[in-house]
């Protein structure tokens, strides 16, 4: 199915996150929540935490007009990003990623949230959802196949601007709605 029929910007509102189209003006917050180190190592894009770099980035996502902020509704304050695009290897699909989120959220409730919430939106329309992830990102790996997501394929894909190894991964709406286990754990693919 195209993805001209899909909303990339929906307003998500789940338990503990609200999901929103990213604006320019949420440039301060997010970077505040990427200036540690620590998230961005194991990432092909390890020095994404220095403001350059991760201005670059941000620009990037805010110009796909495809990526949303996470926010922690208790406090208000954005916690993360994340991104609909379409692969490269399968235009007629769609994927997510481009994701972080702060430390603090990593492997919990938050994280869990942030996943369910984007893929029951993505399975409204779309049979197959997408995820790529460097060689070395064993982390994300291993979130990936803990929802029930499969590895297909390791294919050299241009992602962000350059082509890269990526391990190509996707899971179905059948294999998400058949194991309830999967639904509660969380994934982190940047």
């Amino acid at each position: 199915m195209p993805l001209r029929t899909f909303d990339c910007q929906p307003v998500l509102d789940g338990s503990t996150l609200k999901l929103r189209a990213l604006i320019f003006s949420d440039f301060q917050a997010l970077f505040l929540a990427a200036s540690d180190p620590l998230i961005w190592a194991g990432h092909p894009a390890s020095d994404r935490y220095e403001r350059p770099v991760f201005e670059a980035y941000f620009a990037a996502r805010l110009a796909s007009a495809k990526a949303l902020a996470v926010i922690d509704k208790e406090s208000g304050q954005i916690v993360g990003m994340s991104s609909y695009y379409t692969p490269p290897d399968q235009p007629a699909s769609i994927a997510i990623g481009y994701t972080f989120l702060v430390r603090a959220k990593w492997g919990g409730d938050a994280n869990r949230e942030l996943k369910r919430l984007m893929l029951e939106h993505a399975f409204k329309v779309y049979d197959t959802v997408y995820f790529h992830v460097g060689p070395a990102n064993l982390r994300s790996q291993k979130a990936l196949l803990k929802i029930g997501a499969g590895h297909l394929y390791d294919a050299e894909l241009n992602l962000s601007g350059a082509p890269a190894l990526c391990k190509c991964y996707g899971l179905s709406r059948a294999q998400w709605l058949a194991d309830p286990k999967a639904q509660q754990h969380g994934v982190h693919v940047p």
